[in-house]
């Protein structure tokens, strides 16, 4: 690595970004050479890179793979994305979270159908009109799709954005992002490798310039890097949160019988935080374990085990719950039917919670205390 310049920037003000346009020849080599092979890159259809780039906001490439695979396999094109129903369609999503974005992908497939249309449209313009598609994703379809030369600035490309032109500014400024747009869009080669280019460089972010350890002496744009000249890669780029999160404390019943093959979940409102899916009954606070009885009056249990605390970090909001394990016999199970805070409870299989049920990711350490008695592949409770 250079050596570390002793003079570090110190303004706020967002500077005019530029790039040397000599890096757009050295990332499509790069890409060439490198490039990962990933199931989405296999196809130009617009609906695949459409799926795949909403998945792919805030999760890791590995882990997306899998729900991609399924989903197309369930979900192939735009028309059966529309008809998709509720359950269905969350139960594909479960463990992406963020639900909305599937919701708002169901809702542009069915603008697209009322509209007569079996794929995405071509232009940049129609693409920005649909629900829940914005400048980011806008960008990426029309780029690799269509071969439209449009930039596509995700967190990968802010993050190259700011080392190649040292910049100490916030990349979660939005002013930022719109300027990086600017740097990048007058580069994008007009000769139909638009998407190569744009898949280039969210593989540099991915792969080399990485957040906390870029790996400088493989980059292909080492020398156009003036962070690298400077000695400021580690250091960049600068993330300021202006989001102050919420915590709320929870307490979170699994209702069993002896043998955790059944359980009581309810559906959540459908509107507001986590809407449609389905939990498991919960209260606010904190309570102990002999708050059972005051929450389930006249509920007999034959046993309540406290359960490991768990924490989950939504956008704005992170929960701090602890769990109890309350086990009742079948027979009260049958029978049972008041949940503090739910709507439409009912007793579920076990089994359901894999393959029907979608329980968000935020009370996933409490599913994983009763999926490990599933057989995966005999779709049997041991």
């Amino acid at each position: 690595m250079a050596a570390k310049s002793s003079k570090k920037p110190t303004e706020n003000v967002l500077p005019a970004l530029s790039v040397d346009a000599a890096v757009v020849p050295a990332l499509l080599s790069f890409f060439e050479a490198h490039k990962r092979d990933l199931p989405w890159r296999r196809t130009r259809d617009p609906y695949a890179v459409w799926v795949s780039e909403i998945m792919l906001q805030q999760t890791r490439v590995e882990a997306v793979i899998p729900y991609y695979e399924r989903f197309m396999q369930v979900l192939p094109n735009v028309t059966a994305l529309a008809a998709c129903p509720d359950d269905q369609l969350f139960k594909l999503w479960e463990g992406l979270g963020y639900y909305s974005r599937v919701k708002n992908m169901r809702r542009a497939a069915q603008v697209m159908v009322q509209n007569g249309m079996t794929t995405l449209p071509q232009t940049h313009v129609a693409l920005l009109s649909l629900p829940g598609i914005g400048q980011y994703t806008a960008g990426a379809i029309a780029s690799i799709a269509w071969g439209l030369p449009v930039p596509a600035v995700d967190g990968n490309v802010l993050r190259v954005t700011a080392r190649l032109c040292d910049c100490y500014c916030n990349i979660l400024d939005p002013a930022f992002k719109t300027a990086a747009e600017a740097a990048w869009a007058p580069l994008i080669p007009t000769d139909g490798s638009a998407g190569l280019f744009t898949q280039s460089l969210f593989e540099l972010g991915a792969t080399v310039c990485l957040p906390r350890t870029p790996k400088c002496e493989e980059c292909p744009v080492r020398d156009k890097c003036r962070a690298y000249a400077a000695g400021h890669t580690t250091e960049l780029p600068v993330r300021i949160s202006k989001t102050q999160k919420t915590i709320c404390e929870k307490t979170v019943w699994l209702l069993t019988n002896r043998d955790n093959s059944r359980v009581v979940i309810c559906a959540r409102p459908d509107t507001g935080l986590l809407a449609g899916l389905y939990e498991f009954p919960n209260c606010e606070g904190t309570c102990g374990e002999s708050a059972f009885h005051a929450l389930f009056p006249g509920v007999t249990s034959e046993s309540v085990t406290a359960l490991p605390p768990a924490k989950h970090v939504f956008t704005h909001l992170i929960w701090q719950m602890i769990g109890y394990r309350v086990v009742l016999s079948d027979a009260v199970l049958d029978t049972f039917a008041t949940i503090p805070n739910g709507t439409n409870p009912f007793v579920a299989d076990v089994r359901d919670l894999r393959d029907k049920y979608s329980i968000p990711s935020a009370f996933g350490a409490y599913k994983k205390i009763l999926i490990p008695n599933i057989d995966k592949k005999k779709g049997k409770v041991k």
